[in-house]
C-alpha cells in the first residue's frame, strides 16, 4: 500500500506452523495479535512474544520480521501515527484485555472503506482509545549490538536448548567471561545468565502450545523440576503455564 485507507486498516490471516514474515517496515504503525496460536515479532532490538493474552505495537519505520509457532490466527492493524499518542521507536508488548479483545473482534470486520463520520469511525476511535490504554508488559528479549554477541544471542534464539557454560561461550566468541558479562549487562541490561532464562521461557510458551503438556515442556526447557518451571514461569507471565493452557481452550 502507498497509504492506508482509512487511519486504521485491518488484515486477517490464517498463517500455517513455521511460516514467517520477511524482514520489511512501513511508514504507519501496527498491532499485531494472534486470536489463536503464537507469534514472535523480531527487530533489531529485541524479540517479542505474544500469546493469545498479549499484542505487539510496532512503530512506524521499524524493521521486523514475524515467525508463527503452530497454525495461528493472526489479526493486523495498521495505524495512521498521528492517531496515537505513542511518538517514540519502542515496541510495546500489550495486555489484550477481554474488551480490547472484543473490539479487535469486531474492527476487524470492518469493510476497507468504513464511513469515518458514522457508527463504523466512531468505534474504531474507541478502538484507538483502548489501544493506548492497554497495560505493557515488560517481558521482551533485548538484543546487544556488539557484532560478536549479537551474533551469538541470534544463535542461540535458534537453538535455545544449546547448554554450553559460559566460559564456553566466551572462549568460542573469542571473550573473557567477565568481559562477556560486563558488555552484556550494559547493552541489554540483563545478566547473560538471566537473558538465557528469559529465551527459555520465552520458548517454553511455544513448547507449551505444541504439546499441551506442563512437565514435558519443563524439562525439555532444561529445568531440573516441575515446581522451578512453573514458579519461573509464573514470575515472568503473571500466571501459571496451567492457567495459559486452559486459555487458549476459550
Amino acid at each position: 500500500m502507498d497509504e492506508l485507507p482509512r487511519p486504521v486498516h485491518a488484515r486477517s490471516k490464517s498463517l500455517p506452523g513455521g511460516a514467517r514474515k520477511p524482514w520489511h517496515a512501513h511508514p504507519w504503525g501496527q498491532l499485531t495479535y494472534a486470536i489463536k496460536g503464537v507469534l514472535m515479532v523480531r527487530t533489531l532490538h529485541g524479540t517479542f512474544l505474544t500469546p493469545p493474552q498479549w499484542a505487539v505495537w510496532i512503530p512506524p519505520g521499524i524493521e521486523h520480521e514475524v515467525i508463527t509457532s503452530v497454525r495461528t490466527e493472526r489479526r493486523n492493524f495498521f495505524v495512521d501515527p498521528a492517531r496515537v499518542s505513542w511518538t517514540d521507536t519502542i515496541c510495546r508488548v500489550l495486555e489484550v484485555t477481554a474488551f480490547m479483545r472484543e473490539l479487535i473482534r469486531v474492527v476487524a470486520a470492518l469493510p476497507v472503506e468504513y464511513e469515518e463520520d458514522g457508527p463504523d469511525g466512531r468505534l474504531v476511535q474507541v478502538f484507538l482509545d483502548q489501544l493506548v490504554r492497554l497495560r505493557e508488559v515488560a517481558f521482551s528479549l533485548p538484543m546487544p549490538v556488539t557484532p560478536a554477541l549479537f551474533d551469538l544471542c541470534s544463535e542461540l534464539l535458534r537453538r535455545p536448548d544449546d547448554h554450553r557454560s559460559v566460559g564456553d561461550i566466551a572462549r568460542a566468541i573469542g571473550m573473557s567471561e567477565r568481559t562477556l558479562a560486563r558488555v552484556f549487562q550494559r547493552e541489554t541490561g540483563l545478566s547473560f545468565r538471566d537473558w538465557r532464562v528469559r529465551l527459555k521461557l520465552m520458548m517454553s510458551v511455544e513448547t507449551l502450545e505444541e504439546s499441551r503438556n506442563v512437565t514435558r515442556t519443563a524439562f525439555d526447557c532444561g529445568y531440573d523440576s516441575l515446581s522451578a518451571f512453573i514458579a519461573a514461569y509464573k514470575r515472568q507471565f503473571g500466571h501459571t503455564p496451567g492457567e495459559f493452557l486452559k486459555s487458549l481452550e476459550q
